[in-house]
């Protein structure tokens, strides 16, 4: 979770865009994705009475954008779908992550393969500073932009939105996606002061001056902003590095599922509401997914999905050999992942090994 929007030339030093892959990884689109679906299933037709939930979600034709030019469906392929973290600065997010300015970035991209059937998940976590070869797009003006080369991955959204981000993964890996869903910061706050704060263990004090964040070290009980803080500074922490800042991502979110479980939320109906409402305000979806009622079907299609068997898997990257503040998809072990994730195979570990994190 980053708030550089600067571009690919302004920005200066090495910065590790990634960790060594491990399993049951998770960030915090996933966990709000999952506590949605859970939550929307599990609630079943209590949720017909708050018809205002219905109306928060916002959704994106993205069929009609992308066209007939697309990789095949395969029978075993389940269902993967596309799931963006937008650090936009609009609106409340302004407040949150620094400035007012519009537009945004995918802070985070995750291609989420669900086998069909079955109680295990892999999610794919594209690096932001991967260089990729977008594909032709169309323009906010209906216009086309031609296919370009060595575009950093998360300036795609920026520039084209959020059809061009799924045009441009099934590009790269093949995988027909089907469906796409957003969410952005304000969600991620809401949630955690929703469910009354989440206490994480500080290993070492944190004193980053960019976003004020002072915690001690020791267990601390951080509200929505300082969990947002939290799971954002890399300043703080170690070499200054996303690889500080993506360990403590991983920390936080274990100690939120844990705080989910031991309050038990759903056999609380009023929190429940109040959960899937806040989730709901800050949730983009494709226009097949932007109703209550899809909602609620997909959710019970992964009732039998185990958030603790949903491995996390880093793009194998390795460094840029003309820029080295950027990174590429590294061959074989990048295509070895995709095939296996469009032809529902196991993934062989060698598509897990990233030279960029050192393993």
């Amino acid at each position: 979770m980053s708030q550089d929007t600067r571009t690919p030339e302004a920005v200066g030093g090495r910065r590790g865009t990634g960790s060594r892959p491990r399993k049951k990884r998770r960030t915090g689109r996933i966990v709000l994705l999952t506590l949605l679906a859970l939550l929307l299933a599990a609630g079943g037709a209590l949720y017909w009475t708050y018809s205002s939930i219905d109306g928060n979600i916002k959704g994106v034709d993205i069929t009609k954008a992308l066209g007939d030019d697309r990789p095949e469906k395969l029978p075993t392929s389940g269902q993967n779908l596309l799931v963006l973290g937008s650090d936009s600065r609009a609106g409340d997010n302004g407040d949150l992550v620094g400035g007012s300015v519009g537009g945004g970035r995918s802070d985070t991209t995750l291609v989420v393969h669900i086998p069909e059937g079955r109680t295990e998940a892999v999610a794919v976590s594209i690096p932001r500073d991967t260089l990729v070869t977008r594909p032709e797009c169309t323009r906010g003006d209906g216009t086309a932009a031609p296919s370009a080369k060595r575009v950093m991955f998360n300036s795609v959204y920026a520039q084209y939105g959020p059809a061009c981000v799924v045009k441009t993964v099934e590009s790269m890996s093949g995988v027909r996606l089907d469906h796409f869903l957003e969410i952005d910061f304000a969600g991620f706050k809401d949630l955690v002061d929703t469910i009354g704060g989440v206490t994480v263990d500080v290993k070492q004090p944190i004193d980053d001056k960019q976003s004020g964040l002072q915690l001690a070290a020791g267990p601390q009980k951080l509200d929505g902003t300082q969990s947002l803080a939290f799971v954002r500074t890399r300043h703080g922490v170690g070499d200054g590095s996303d690889l500080g800042r993506i360990s403590l991502q991983q920390q936080f979110l274990t100690s939120l599922l844990t705080e989910v479980k031991k309050q038990d939320l759903l056999s609380s109906p009023t929190k429940t509401y109040k959960i899937a409402d806040s989730a709901t305000k800050a949730l983009t979806t494709d226009s097949e997914l932007a109703s209550l009622t899809a909602l609620s079907e997909f959710g019970r299609s992964l009732n039998g999905v185990d958030p603790q068997n949903m491995e996390t898997i880093m793009l194998p990257v390795a460094y840029d050999k003309i820029d080295p503040n950027r990174v590429v998809a590294h061959e074989p072990n990048a295509s070895q992942l995709w095939k296996a994730v469009r032809e529902d195979a196991e993934i062989p570990a060698s598509a897990k090994k990233s030279p960029a994190t050192g393993g």
